[in-house]
């Protein structure tokens, strides 16, 4: 009974449409009669209409959780403003709108980019992890860029599709509180912005011994990830459809023994579990590749102006520029 109260009363605050503070006196009243009603059936006292009483209070907390429907219109943030969209897609060429290309001062003063792209995937070269820190060390969000021979990259990020004004809540991803969407980016957009603009701080691994068509496979994904949401909106779940998860479906292709882990939910470790996985550039212990990696400092320097690319993967192991100071 109290879990259930729990979710319905999660469910009133972060969907109940008016001022935040009368969602939230609704939700605690709710809490409050729901625990008064726990009690009185731990004690034995409860009677029909104690029962009756919860009952409808839960079953139109369900009703109101299966009407609850996406949407691909809203007056969305200007970062996620756009749609990811496959123009064409032929297995080996892939066209692409709404690739983000911004130039970002800081959170608030930025100019906004949506180019078009086009890409060889027999050109692709490399896959790395990207792990930003925004919330301590459990929690990082997790982005995967693509590297191709001709010295670009382009980056996937599955986020939450704010709408202007509104910011991320993890317990609100529990309650369908976000669409999702997929950015495809820039790195001298999506990585510098958090490491120039919002002071996070980033770490990047080479995904090891990848071959040509398990590279393939992953980009692919991505693609496939795009038509979808692109075709049909989706809902963001902190816990079962986030930026870390898609990872670790999408490396299931190419794997499909990788175990289940607390590292998936807990994703500030999810490159400790890479490196259990045999994932990251061998040679090296953990402690190693992670200190090399972290590339806040390098991305912060005057001279990552001039190739931001090839400028944060100086020392990074598994890299062209591994052995660059």
């Amino acid at each position: 009974m109290l879990l259930g109260a729990l979710w319905a009363g999660g469910l009133l605050f972060y969907q109940m449409p008016g001022p935040v503070w009368l969602a939230g006196l609704l939700a605690l009243a709710w809490l409050l009669a729901a625990g008064w009603m726990a009690l009185r059936v731990a004690r034995g006292r409860a009677d029909r209409r104690v029962g009756s009483a919860y009952v409808l209070g839960m079953a139109c907390a369900a009703l109101w959780w299966t009407a609850l429907s996406p949407s691909q219109d809203r007056v969305w943030a200007d970062d996620v403003a756009e749609r990811l969209h496959v123009v064409a897609f032929d297995g080996h060429h892939v066209v692409l709108d709404n690739v983000r290309d911004f130039t970002w001062r800081s959170e608030q003063d930025y100019d906004a980019r949506w180019v078009r792209r086009e890409y060889d995937l027999q050109q692709l070269r490399s896959a790395d992890l990207v792990m930003s820190y925004w919330m301590g060390p459990a929690i990082a969000h997790t982005l995967v860029s693509f590297g191709f021979a001709d010295g670009r990259q382009l980056v996937f990020s599955l986020e939450i599709r704010k709408e202007r004004g509104e910011s991320f809540s993890a317990l609100g991803g529990f309650f369908r509180k976000f669409e999702m969407t997929l950015v495809a980016s820039e790195e001298t957009d999506i990585i510098r912005t958090r490491t120039n603009a919002r002071g996070e701080d980033v770490y990047l691994y080479r995904l090891h011994a990848l071959s040509q068509a398990q590279l393939r496979t992953l980009f692919t994904g991505y693609i496939d990830q795009a038509r979808s949401l692109d075709a049909a909106p989706a809902f963001y779940n902190t816990l079962t459809s986030n930026c870390t998860t898609i990872v670790f479906d999408l490396a299931r292709h190419i794997a499909p023994g990788l175990p289940l882990d607390y590292r998936l939910l807990a994703s500030g470790y999810l490159d400790e579990y890479a490196f259990d996985q045999g994932a990251l550039a061998p040679g090296y212990s953990f402690a190693t590749l992670k200190a090399r990696a972290r590339i806040t400092a390098r991305a912060l320097q005057p001279q990552a102006q001039n190739d931001f690319s090839a400028w944060i993967r100086r020392g990074v192991p598994g890299t062209a520029q591994e052995d660059q100071p």
